[in-house]
């Protein structure tokens, strides 16, 4: 009788298992450099995370361009352990390819390294930036991405890797670009909680946040020396407003009264080369939407 006992219990377990991972949500971000997808989309992922989904992060190029005094080998090697560091304070699985800052290209052998990672990471979201930026590395990503989009599911593309057996929602983060034509907060997330914790994870990355960026925007002097000083001063440095247009799209998912208590948000527009979600299929994939 015990020994029938147990097997039930085993058996109830496998089940309670095999559940709660078909209940989970996989996300993964991509981005151009090794601080691109916390910029775009930190604070979501740590929402994502924090509920116990499997967010990664993927940087196509490895940053060895980005300092006005260390470059190569050596700042690659200093961009990727940024990026790990601040993988672990957002809970999120965080990878590196090894292609030079400034030179990416769409290329096919490229393409098909992202379409593997799309399908080795099974995802239900893929989250990118649009293909019109400052920055061709950001513009060849968005690229990149939008080519991998319907391919993820053909068998015969990149064969070594199973297809994915569904068409993920492909989704790309915000940007200020107006021409071709300006983005569209189709799903803006509240981030005021997570905040934070995407500063932590910026903070990580001490070669791009207190000497690349502020040296090449020409403010390197506004930044403090003290350690703590200087987290404060980033936080404040990267306090974003909310669009009256994005500030909609927050009342129509959490409503006017939740919608006017934000502080921070992440807004995201639906790329219409993938899966073409409903309302509810939104809710869903982004179930911090629905505790409300």
């Amino acid at each position: 009788m015990l020994k029938y006992v147990i097997l039930f219990l085993i058996l109830f377990s496998s089940i309670g298992i095999i559940k709660a991972q078909n209940d989970t949500l996989r996300i993964i971000v991509i981005g151009a450099h090794p601080d691109d997808c916390d910029l775009d989309a930190g604070g979501t992922a740590a929402l994502f995370a924090n509920m116990g989904h499997a967010v990664k992060f993927v940087s196509v190029t490895n940053g060895d361009a980005g300092h006005q005094e260390q470059g190569g080998g050596m700042l690659a090697k200093r961009r990727i352990a940024e990026a790990q560091e601040a993988g672990r304070r957002l809970g999120v699985t965080y990878e590196v390819l090894d292609h030079h800052d400034g030179e990416l290209l769409p290329t096919l052998p490229i393409r098909l390294e992202i379409i593997r990672k799309i399908r080795e990471w099974n995802a239900d979201v893929v989250i990118a930036p649009r293909p019109n930026d400052y920055h061709p590395d950001h513009r060849y990503t968005g690229v990149l991405v939008q080519d991998a989009a319907y391919m993820v599911g053909v068998p015969n593309v990149a064969p070594d890797t199973p297809p994915l057996q569904k068409n993920p929602v492909f989704l790309y983060s915000q940007d200020g670009f107006q021409r071709p034509n300006p983005f569209r907060p189709d799903i803006v997330v509240d981030i005021t909680e997570t905040f934070d914790q995407k500063v932590a994870a910026l903070d990580a990355h001490e070669s791009q946040v207190y000497e690349w960026l502020p040296w090449i925007g020409g403010f390197a002097d506004e930044v403090p020396q003290d350690t703590t000083e200087r987290k404060k001063w980033l936080a404040e440095n990267r306090k974003g407003s909310i669009s009256p247009e994005a500030r909609k799209s927050l009342e129509k998912w959490y409503g006017q009264e939740r919608a006017a208590q934000v502080q921070q948000a992440e807004a995201f527009e639906i790329c219409e080369y993938g899966t073409q979600p409903s309302e509810e299929e939104i809710k869903r994939l982004f179930p911090m939407l629905e505790n409300q």
